[in-house]
């Protein structure tokens, strides 16, 4: 048995296919475990299985539909317990009876609470027309509270501990409460929560906050998960991670939203380099006999939730299907663009390089579809240009590459942000007609191997591909 340790990150804004070939994958190198070692319940990794099954993977692995292969949700990751349940109650009835019975849980993992949700929420609500984007589900929250109180952080390790734990949510909700009740509240200094209005989806969060009976209510729901998935100790961790044969380190969402080399604010707190999944493979005493591979996922075209500047953005690609990623709730819409090298480019050095490519949603060349693709940007010189761009001086300074700034610089990737919302387009002549056509011009533009595309939703449509080695 050949063991790999293999690493799956998105190269663009989420939902490229990394469900998928994480399931894929799975069966291809009989993996036995797959390893979540970032981000929260806000990923929505979509699995469909041949026989028309279909799961969308938010804290399990998406391996989980094949029989045998377990779940670690690794330190740093964010544990949601309640949506935990849920998830679990869906693959039920998808024919999966034995999710929890694979699952492994850090006993260092924070846990996102109802406080944390509904906080972030109204952060959100407030924000108005100047949405940064959110999944809703209290994520970015949980990080941003324990960076400021790390002494009322609930772990997973804590929940068993019934005293402990409802001492620390009575914590958390107070304070969220009294932030969010302050006119000094984050984000906008000078406009308080009350002032939002009779907005009945404040009203809902806000009677969250002010209920002291929730905390010992959810304490009680929690009982189940913590009975059937008791609290991990990393050394039982790191022996499942050190067994021979396949590990698949799965990532959440894109390296384009990165808490630090994103396009400010339009992030998500949470580290998305290659060096998250690194870190955790180090923790478990693994990685010096066998080396973590690192593989890029990337859509045949860029996708995008929500706020935030995406260049590309086409309407007339509405025509293409996306049946598990809708356009209404906390998210926003979902918006389509084309092929862009520049984000392509920002992508791979941003992520630190990748060992490989897998392609995505080549289908989407099939009966007569056709894309262009972004070589560049036209943008108007700006006194930030040699820190921000590089420009073409043959091509009438079109931006071929946007430059990453200092080590957790917020103030240059918003700057970013900027430029990216001032950027036309510009298209090579000739379009992408059908997926080989795409295949070559991504293999000549990053000069990385590509080693398997899909062309289509199931792991049965993934091929591998020699010819573009």
């Amino acid at each position: 048995m050949e063991t790999r340790r293999i690493a799956l990150h998105g190269l663009g804004f989420g939902d490229c296919g990394k469900g998928m070939f994480t399931d894929a994958l799975c069966r291809l190198w009989r993996a036995h475990t797959v390893v979540r070692f970032n981000g929260g319940a806000q990923a929505g990794h979509n699995v469909v299985l041949p026989d028309g099954r279909h799961h969308t993977f938010s804290q399990f692995g998406s391996g989980t539909f094949q029989p045998g292969v377990a779940t670690v949700l690794a330190y740093p990751v964010v544990v949601h317990p309640g949506a935990l349940l849920v998830e679990n109650a869906h693959l039920v009835r998808a024919g999966v009876t034995d999710a929890f019975d694979r699952l492994l849980i850090d006993r260092r993992c924070r846990i996102n609470t109802p406080f944390h949700q509904a906080a972030g929420r109204l952060r959100e609500l407030r924000r108005g027309a100047a949405a940064h984007g959110t999944c809703g589900v209290g994520v970015g929250e949980t990080v941003r509270h324990a960076l400021a109180h790390p002494e009322q952080v609930l772990h997973y390790g804590d929940l068993p501990r019934r005293a402990l734990a409802h001492d620390k949510l009575e914590a958390i909700r107070h304070t969220l409460r009294e932030e969010l009740t302050a006119a000094d509240c984050a984000d906008v200094p000078d406009v308080p929560v009350v002032a939002v209005g009779p907005d009945p989806a404040v009203a809902d969060e806000r009677r969250l906050l002010d209920d002291a009976g929730v905390s010992m209510r959810w304490l009680d729901q929690m009982h189940e998960l913590t009975v059937r998935v008791p609290p991990a100790d990393p050394t039982a961790i790191a022996e499942r991670l050190q067994l021979p044969g396949t590990v698949i380190f799965e990532g959440a969402q894109g390296v384009l939203l990165d808490e630090w080399r994103g396009f400010h604010p339009h992030t998500t707190w949470s580290n998305i380099h290659r060096e998250a999944a690194t870190a955790v493979l180090a923790d478990a005493g693994g990685g010096a006999d066998v080396p973590l591979r690192h593989l890029g996922v990337l859509r045949s075209y860029l996708t995008r939730h929500g706020p935030g500047p995406l260049p590309t953005w086409d309407a007339a690609l509405d025509r293409l299907a996306e049946p598990h990623n809708a356009a209404d709730g906390w998210q926003g819409r979902f918006r389509r663009g084309h092929p862009d090298a520049v984000l392509l480019r920002y992508a791979l050095a941003a992520l630190g390089g990748v060992d490989g490519l897998l392609l995505s949603h080549l289908d989407a060349f099939d009966d007569g579809g056709e894309f262009k693709l972004c070589g560049g940007y036209r943008v108007a010189p700006g006194p930030n240009d040699p820190t921000l761009c590089q420009r073409d001086p043959d091509d009438n300074g079109i931006v071929t590459q946007l430059r990453a700034g200092p080590a957790r610089d917020l103030d240059h990737q918003t700057r970013l942000t900027t430029l990216l919302g001032q950027a036309q387009p510009q298209y090579e002549s000739e379009p992408l007609r059908s997926a080989a056509d795409l295949l070559e011009r991504i293999a000549a533009l990053t000069g990385c191997p590509i080693l398997f595309g899909a062309h289509g939703p199931t792991h049965a449509t993934m091929r591998a591909m020699v010819p573009y080695r």
